[in-house]
């Protein structure tokens, strides 16, 4: 994955977020990035001025609100353009949760008694939970269930559940307990097959590199934008076409305008126009790495997502050795990253100790990180781990740095 021997620079990417320099968190070295990241300045300014300047109802025609209303409009195409999407093809909604939550009891509609959902065990409570309630319409619901040799979601498992009454399919791109990323092409290839929506999870996936939606070709995906290095929010892509076929949740006087139509109350606006500043920061990574050459956003993306990962491969990789290697430690997942087969999310237990003991003396150590079963409950019930204690957790992002990774070993080895 080298692009012409060009490295990320760390230095860079840590000056461009000021919790490196806060007094609070600078001593630590932070690994609960999967559970939410921190935020470049450049959102910090554009939510600062939004709330300075242009804190109005938007739309009007005086400066203060036309100017709020523009860039509302502007972050939202911003980050179209960056996934590969039309405008009115993204929702802004409070989080991951609440979009599937709303999508779903928008999708009911489509199905009658008997249907078949398929959901995983593999996957985040957010999107399994919002379609198993579809049983309460008729639906029946079919679990995908992970190898328990490979942790890996097998397509070939797949084509035994898909049957002609099957109508959905919700599956994550990538699992937060897990790690492994999912092959959703081919999976959203098969699915279409069998003329299935299918709706898939980038919460885990996206940090590492946001998706090329149409590429895909899934009719619906999500990801959690404050773990995407902006504000808690999250983004609900849908194809048009079955958008504008959906049920009017939102006002009536809306009825017809979609993507509006999917999303009650509509978005967060001061939140959404910080948006812009994600676009600001990725595009200032790719400046200081590449220049400034005139590339679509798309491309520009598609390079950065290349440059990250192959920054996570090589901080996360030692990580995952020294964990595999050790005979009292239970690694979940891929050993090795090996052409992003896996994201930097690394979850093990301990043999004889509790999860929460491991994690406090983590902690005691300023290495940011935490137990928890991280709303994935029936991932760690299939793997056989006390949902309650869960596992420890350690998960990165492009902005950690081999600091952060000698840290975390030598901290694993004290323990020890």
């Amino acid at each position: 994955m080298a692009l012409q021997n060009i490295e990320l620079d760390s230095e860079y990417v840590r000056s461009q977020f000021p919790a490196f320099n806060d007094q609070l968190a600078k001593d630590w070295s932070f690994f609960e990035n999967a559970g939410g990241s921190y935020v470049p300045k450049n959102v910090i300014d554009q939510l600062s001025n939004f709330m300075t300047s242009t804190k109005v109802q938007p739309y009007a025609d005086y400066a203060m609100s036309k100017i709020a209303g523009d860039n509302m409009d502007k972050a939202t195409k911003l980050f179209s353009q960056m996934i590969n999407a039309k405008e009115n093809e993204i929702i802004i909604g409070g989080s991951t949760s609440i979009n599937l939550y709303v999508l779903s009891n928008a999708l009911k509609y489509i199905l009658n008694p008997g249907d078949e959902v398929i959901v995983t065990n593999q996957d985040h409570e957010a999107n399994i939970s919002p379609w198993r309630r579809l049983n309460q319409n008729g639906a029946k619901i079919i679990e995908w269930k992970f190898s328990l040799d490979t942790h890996d979601l097998e397509i070939d498992e797949l084509k035994k559940l898909i049957s002609p009454k099957t109508k959905i399919l919700a599956v994550t791109h990538c699992s937060n307990i897990i790690g492994s990323i999912n092959n959703i092409k081919e999976i959203t290839k098969l699915a279409h097959e069998y003329n299935i929506i299918v709706i898939a999870d980038g919460v885990s996936y996206a940090p590492h590199g946001f998706p090329n939606v149409k590429d895909l070709d899934v009719d619906f995906y999500t990801f959690s934008l404050y773990k995407t290095y902006g504000p808690h929010l999250a983004l609900l892509y849908g194809k048009e076409e079955l958008l504008k076929k959906l049920p009017n949740q939102n006002h009536e006087f809306l009825d017809g305008q979609y993507p509006y139509t999917i999303n009650p109350g509509g978005p967060n606006h001061e939140e959404l126009v910080s948006l812009i500043g994600i676009y600001e920061y990725f595009t200032n990574l790719y400046i200081h790495h590449f220049g400034s050459d005139e590339l679509s956003i798309l491309l520009r993306i598609k390079k950065i997502n290349e440059l990250i990962a192959t920054h996570e491969e090589k901080i996360a990789n030692p990580i995952l050795e020294y964990i595999s290697e050790r005979k009292d430690f239970n690694l979940i997942g891929k050993s090795k990253i090996v052409n992003k087969n896996r994201a930097p999310t690394i979850s093990f237990t301990k043999q004889n100790k509790s999860s929460k003991e491991v994690s406090d003396f983590l902690i005691s150590n300023k290495i940011a990180t935490r137990n928890d079963n991280f709303y994935a409950w029936r991932c760690l019930q299939a793997l056989g781990i006390n949902p309650k204690d869960g596992v420890i957790r350690i998960s990165l992002v492009h902005y950690n740095n081999k600091n952060d990774v000698d840290n975390l070993i030598n901290t694993l080895e004290k323990y020890i």
